[in-house]
């Protein structure tokens, strides 16, 4: 039988009919819908997709527009179509939300401007030190020194630079008042 009749049978609802017409169109579905695709296991899954689209959907075809076989590769083209354009909206989706993600957030912004700020806030504050004091603050809060350390490198007594890191901290809390 020809691919006209065995649609029109199919139409109906003839399972034999079916499987004789599966048998006849799947083999150029494949080809087709694998050209277009070209990812053979998305070709696979494509073209089972026609096959079933052509057992619900037999009752629509109308032989006096065309052949059988050129209205199931259409089918078939148009599903195949569809799956790239897919495929490529979802790739392009993809990407965009990457680069989103790449993106800093508003808060992080916020946050590393206002850190910017303090920094310099600091820096301005630790100015206003004597020259003893910034050293003994600098060494043991930003260079992680202990006292006994500071004392070691500055050459001067424990007592001393205690009490100099002292009345450093206690200037550095009044000037930083505006601050925290």
């Amino acid at each position: 039988m020809e691919a006209d009749e065995l649609l029109l049978l199919v139409a109906g609802g003839d399972q034999k009919a079916f499987e004789e017409l599966y048998g006849l169109v799947s083999g150029p579905v494949f080809g087709l819908v694998r050209r277009v695709v070209r990812d053979p296991a998305q070709s696979e899954e494509v073209a089972q997709e026609v096959l079933l689209e052509l057992w619900r959907s037999a009752a629509k075809f109308d032989p006096g527009r065309g052949s059988a076989m050129s209205w199931v590769l259409t089918l078939a083209h148009r599903r195949a179509v569809d799956r790239v354009r897919s495929a490529r909206a979802a790739g392009e989706r993809e990407q965009r939300e990457a680069l989103r993600a790449n993106q800093p957030a508003f808060d992080q912004v916020t946050e590393e401007v206002e850190a910017g700020l303090e920094r310099e806030w600091v820096r301005r504050c630790l100015d206003r030190l004597t020259v003893l004091q910034r050293q003994s603050v600098t060494l043991a809060y930003y260079e992680g020194y202990t006292y006994r350390e500071v004392a070691e490198q500055l050459s001067l007594p424990l007592g001393t630079v205690k009490t100099r890191m002292r009345d450093g901290l206690t200037r550095m809390r009044e000037c930083l008042g505006g601050v925290a």
